[in-house]
């Protein structure tokens, strides 16, 4: 907020949401002024989207009122905020790989718009803001933190007053949220107000000058966020204290590998995909090892070959318990003792429609005998597996046995996790854990990784959240362009030097 801008840009009055009986936003009253980089803060399932989508136009509040420069307003439809005066930047990209950056920005411009002037005013706009684009380069080509790029440009050449910015750092590596950082000063500097959605509260107490904190929908508290400490800010949002996950024991430790890849370069089954190149790695019992990463560098293929989802060249080139299973699939890996947990939620991990229970069965009905009796399968015994998933992760559900896209991220990432530790596996593989998880949910699924390894499980952890692999991983790399950097102890790892090999700068490196 500056002292020339002294009337709020946006003040919000009472807004409610409701679906059905549930309330998502629950008299939510909120001021944003020119000049300011404002936080929105809470749990998963505060409400914190719901919010958003009515500002953006699209979601109708059921009651209260949008005051826009003084005057009441109502936004129909997204294409009604940006006239307003309120652009976007979501957190999931909405780019075409095959088409160019140019043609990428035209297609949310009015059709008449040539597509030289959209080129002229990209590479403008870009230069202008520290975020250098090639017009003309193909999006399948760039990194995400150029992706990331593009959106931003889209938004600001609508003009907007206010940007919504949805965890715009969660892909990006510590040296291109530096340049984002800048980037929103800059607007702020020239009067446009920011408001700023994401769980990674240190970034949040270094930007924004005021907070807004939602739980179960409601406001429970502002805050300015540089005079209070992350673990003060969690608080706030959950209303209670966060769970410090405790460090494991001393670990056993072994000469034997659980785990191996051995020389491994495959193709990409994706048109657009990455492929791997010489991959090698050993995963011992006991130890938690990550491999950090921006989107797209070969993480979904590595997890696949892993996985079993696809087969090795040669069954030597991985190895499970010493023996090769390069050429078995993934039942047969889960038979032997290992789990594997994507980064897709709703539709690979899990099926949307099914129940929770129905959902427990579809992985574990294979190694588990008591799922099944002969032809049919035990579908009391899966609800008992269910109730113990939702007590030892605090799964939070609107009912007893709900479908699996009716919970919110978090609390859907509790009941995988759950699911397929349940049983005490030995190889744990787990591609982005806590992916748009709020604090507590995080640090209850780290506890259960670190708690697995204690006992002598192997962990492998794939995520592009640098904090997270520095808070409780043993051994840590990078992989950028299919290829994976050497290992080294997180306890001697240097961040700006892991962010560079997540740029693809290994030569000459140390981690």
């Amino acid at each position: 907020m500056t002292e020339s801008s002294p009337e709020p840009l946006l003040t919000l009055k009472g807004l409610t949401k409701s679906f059905g009986s549930f309330k998502a936003n629950d008299s939510v009253d909120l001021q944003i002024f020119p000049g300011e980089i404002h936080a929105l803060l809470g749990e998963n399932g505060a409400g914190k989207s719901t919010f958003v989508k009515m500002l953006y136009g699209a979601l109708q509040p059921d009651a209260g009122e949008i005051v826009w420069r003084g005057k009441p307003v109502s936004i129909p439809s997204p294409a009604f905020a940006r006239q307003l005066g309120v652009g976007m930047v979501f957190q999931h990209f909405s780019l075409f790989e095959a088409l160019t950056v140019a043609e990428n920005v035209a297609v949310a411009l009015p059709g008449d718009t040539p597509i030289k002037k959209v080129a002229a005013d990209v590479e403008k706009l870009s230069r202008e803001y520290g975020l250098p684009l090639k017009s003309g380069a193909y999006v399948h080509d760039l990194s995400v933190g150029e992706r990331q790029r593009i959106e931003i440009v889209r938004c600001l050449l609508g003009h907007p007053d206010l940007v919504i910015m949805d965890e715009p750092t969660s892909v990006l590596t510590p040296q291109e949220v530096d340049d984002l950082f800048a980037v929103l000063r800059k607007l702020r500097d020239e009067g446009k107000a920011i408001l700023y959605i994401s769980h990674k509260l240190e970034e949040v107490r270094a930007l924004c000058e005021r907070a807004t904190i939602l739980r179960h929908g409601k406001v429970v508290g502002t805050c300015i966020p540089h005079d209070e400490t992350a673990t003060s800010i969690a608080r706030m949002m959950v209303g209670a204290d966060i769970h410090q996950i405790r460090p494991a024991k001393a670990r056993p430790q072994s000469a034997e590998p659980l785990l191996s890849i051995f020389n491994l370069s495959m193709d990409s089954r994706e048109a657009f995909g990455t492929p791997l190149k010489d991959v090698s790695l050993d995963l011992f019992p006991g130890e938690i090892v990550g491999i950090a990463g921006i989107a797209g560098n070969g993480q979904t293929e590595l997890f696949d070959v892993l996985s079993g989802e696809r087969l090795a060249g040669k069954p030597e080139q991985v190895t499970l318990f010493g023996q090769p299973v390069g050429h078995d699939d993934i039942t047969a890996r889960r038979a032997k003792g290992a789990v594997f947990i994507s980064e897709e939620r709703l539709g690979h991990a899990t099926v949307p429609s099914l129940s929770l229970s129905e959902n427990v069965i579809l992985t574990r009905y294979r190694v588990n005998p008591g799922l099944k009796s002969g032809m049919f399968l035990n579908r009391g015994k899966a609800k008992s597996l269910l109730e113990t998933i939702v007590d030892k992760l605090d799964v939070r559900k609107s009912s007893a046995d709900p479908a699996a896209q009716s919970l919110s991220g978090g609390n859907l990432q509790k009941f995988i996790i759950g699911r397929e530790v349940l049983e005490d596996p030995k190889v744990i593989i787990v591609n982005q854990p806590t992916w748009g998880v709020d604090a507590g949910s995080a640090a209850r699924i780290r506890q259960t990784l670190v708690d697995l390894a204690e006992g002598g499980a192997a962990v492998l952890v794939i995520s592009q959240d640098l904090d997270e692999l520095f808070e409780f991983t043993d051994r840590l790399a990078a992989i950028a362009e299919g290829r994976l950097s050497d290992f080294a102890p997180v306890a001697q790892a240097d961040r700006n030097a892991i962010g560079l090999k997540m740029s693809g700068i290994f030569e000459g490196q140390s981690a």
